[in-house]
């Protein structure tokens, strides 16, 4: 007659206590066999970053055919999958780059105050996510996010940086003196480089920009960890669904964000005039154009009626501040300003202002 199984194998058969080789199932996936937790957060860290953008193109499709079935089809048979990796790229790059500096900065936190609690906590999503990134994918993820953000924003990877590399003040110096030294002299250096900005700023009651200059590298000393205990526990689930809902929420722009360039087509008409149709030319052949119109609908214009065509912005390219650092609006990018430094804006098209 065989012996009673032990209690620990007992328990973790049946999944609520230990598992096997030791350990509880919690502690399993967090602190226990480290190789399996970072295969699991490796899984997951990558499947995100792989079929967010896969999910998002194809949402896409869906919005800008206005949720017809056909129309959705119809863009589909027609816009390839490498003009829409690049479609996605150009206008979603900012958001991508913004998620992952968030993820790597709040992980990095939470990851050194994990390391100061009982083994039995389960180490954040968040956590496990920065401790199976390679540096070089974290340094990365910040170049792109200073390539692509806009200039307003910028500073704010400054305090993101440290945190995620967990650059505190002790770095500068181990005297407190010649440590606050350094950091005021690299501050006043900071903000005498935006000095022009910032009296145009406050000239124009430009309170949040200012904000948005000023603050963040304040913030930049004191955003390193370790937290406390009583502060990481409710912390850490709070701050990774706030992460996650707020990227949802700046999602939405982005899934409503045209594929296809906006442009304003004049044709003929059969009482000898022309008419203006606003919209995106999906394809062009030798017999027609095919037009899906701004206000919804397809068109099909036979290419002997086209007159003529313009490219158009959008309303969400307009400029909303009239601030610039050193010769960049502050609301392009360091890529748009170089490219608006070889290809300067030309001015919008009548026919644009006309239908906008």
């Amino acid at each position: 007659m065989s012996a009673p199984p032990a209690p620990a194998a007992a328990a973790g058969a049946d999944g609520t206590g230990a598992a096997p080789g030791g350990g509880s199932l919690r502690g399993g996936l967090g602190r226990g066999d480290p190789a399996e937790r970072r295969a699991r957060a490796s899984q997951s860290f990558w499947s995100a970053v792989v079929g967010v953008p896969a999910v998002f193109s194809v949402l896409r499709l869906g919005v800008e055919a206005g949720g017809e079935l056909q129309t959705t089809l119809l863009l589909v048979a027609n816009v390839g999958p490498v003009n829409l990796l690049a479609g996605f790229l150009t206008t979603a790059a900012r958001l991508l780059s913004t998620g992952l500096v968030a993820v790597f900065a709040l992980g990095a936190v939470l990851a050194v105050s994990a390391d100061r609690l009982p083994p039995t906590f389960r180490r954040p999503l968040f956590a496990r996510w920065v401790e199976i990134t390679p540096d070089w994918f974290v340094v990365a993820s910040f170049l792109l996010a200073l390539a692509t953000w806009k200039l307003l924003y910028l500073p704010l990877l400054l305090p993101a940086f440290a945190a995620a590399f967990q650059l505190g003040p002790e770095r500068l110096h181990e005297r407190i003196g010649a440590r606050i030294a350094i950091a005021a002299g690299l501050y006043l250096g900071y903000l005498w480089f935006l000095r022009p900005t910032l009296f145009d700023a406050a000239a124009q009651r430009e309170s949040l920009v200012i904000a948005l200059v000023t603050v963040p590298p304040l913030l930049a000393l004191a955003v390193t960890g370790p937290l406390p205990g009583l502060v990481i526990r409710p912390l850490a689930p709070v701050a990774q669904v706030a992460v996650l809902v707020g990227l949802v929420w700046a999602a939405l722009p982005v899934i409503s964000t045209p594929v296809l360039p906006l442009t304003v087509t004049t044709v003929a008409t059969a009482q000898a005039d022309t008419e203006d149709i606003r919209g995106h030319v999906v394809s062009v052949d030798d017999i027609s154009m095919v037009i899906l119109q701004e206000q919804g609908g397809v068109r099909y214009v036979p290419v002997d009626q086209v007159r003529a065509q313009v490219l158009c912005p959008a309303e969400e390219e307009l400029p909303r501040h009239r601030l610039r650092v050193h010769d960049f609006h502050v609301e392009d990018s360091l890529l748009e300003g170089l490219g608006r430094r070889v290809r300067p804006v030309h001015r919008i098209d009548a026919a644009c202002r006309a239908i906008g």
